[in-house]
């Protein structure tokens, strides 16, 4: 692979994660980005919209046009809504264009547990069982050989992340997990939105979707898995008023009495060669600065008095939870080393 470019389109290019993936992609040895394509921004230069870019790169934004992906290209990042990833997804898929999907749209494995925790019909639920859902830390064979990765949302990410090895190893109560999660602004896309205007979430913390978001389906999917059981998840999400960025606190009840360092020993054997996943030294816990605008989940562990075991992941939700992930997985598939590109 090192002696053959990644042609990449990315449909859906002037979101956020449009910016982040261009971002780092602009500086990948084994990429050449040949088409940006979007509904908005049609005709302009992409530095136009991105002027962070500058110098950097220099392509127009085009009309979504799959026909011209399936020509140039042998790897497409689908930027768009759950619903239109799909129908996009089976015409490269067709064209033998392999696909990191960013939506929401294959990453259930279910299709109806899909149609009622989005309220709609999958357009395409033949393609579900061949999608692998995008957590290298996890998946990262599967990951290798896929046409089709379903990158993983940003919130899961830290929970699944924080969860994983209490999981696998049968340590904790599976029907009483509680992930209480905050994340800055930019994860509710760039598109306007009366509840992240400035004046609206600027000097407030507010509680959504508790016990109901979308993301929670995700959760308890891929920590069941790993469990070889049913694992229930509590997951509790809040708004809070900085840019990005996500720090999720996950509450665990031992089966057995463990102290603080047998955990993190246990957790720090589980990551030790994944590269992007940090488990701080034993007393620390992480915070978002310390993540911005990297591809690291950061991962402290303590356990309290009562002995509630308390796991704290920290992650940039634009990178690590979304484009940063999505260019580790492309790195994967095509043979490269996670880290290529990033640093």
């Amino acid at each position: 692979m090192a002696d053959k470019k990644i042609q990449l389109a990315i449909i859906g290019a002037t979101g956020y994660t449009g910016r982040e993936a261009l971002a780092i992609l602009v500086n990948h040895p084994h990429v050449e980005v040949r088409h940006l394509q979007s509904l908005e921004f049609v005709g302009e230069d992409v530095v136009d919209v991105f002027p962070q870019l500058i110098g950097r790169i220099s392509l127009k934004i085009t009309k979504p046009d799959v026909p011209a992906v399936v020509r140039d290209c042998n790897c497409a990042m689908l930027c768009v809504p759950h619903t239109a990833a799909a129908e996009m997804a089976s015409q490269l898929l067709k064209g033998g264009v392999r696909v990191i999907d960013y939506s929401a749209d294959f990453r259930l494995l279910d299709v109806v547990e899909y149609n009622r925790t989005y309220n709609v019909e999958h357009k395409h639920p033949e393609l579900m069982k061949d999608a692998v859902y995008g957590l290298p830390e996890l998946h990262r064979e599967k990951i290798k050989a896929a046409k089709l990765v379903a990158n993983p949302g940003c919130y899961p990410t830290s929970v699944i992340l924080a969860g994983a090895p209490l999981v696998r190893n049968k340590l904790i109560k599976t029907d009483s997990i509680i992930a209480d999660s905050k994340s800055g602004v930019s994860g509710a896309g760039r598109s306007l939105n009366l509840r992240t205007l400035f004046a609206e979430c600027n000097e407030t913390v507010s509680a959504y979707n508790i016990g109901k978001h979308r993301h929670q389906p995700e959760m308890t999917q891929e920590l069941s898995r790993l469990a070889g059981t049913n694992v229930a998840v509590l997951f509790v999400p809040h708004l809070i008023p900085m840019t990005r960025g996500i720090l999720s606190t996950v509450y665990f009840d031992l089966v057995k009495k463990m102290d603080a360092k047998e955990v993190h020993s246990l957790f720090s054997d589980f990551y030790k060669n994944d590269y992007f996943v940090k488990v701080l030294p034993l007393g620390k816990l992480p915070n978002t600065g310390d993540v911005a605008k990297t591809n690291f989940c950061h991962i402290g562990v303590t356990i309290a008095p009562d002995g509630k075991l308390v796991v704290v992941s920290a992650i940039d939700n634009l990178i690590k939870g979304a484009s940063g992930q999505a260019i580790q997985n492309m790195n994967v598939m095509f043979g490269l080393p996670e880290e290529k590109g990033f640093y």
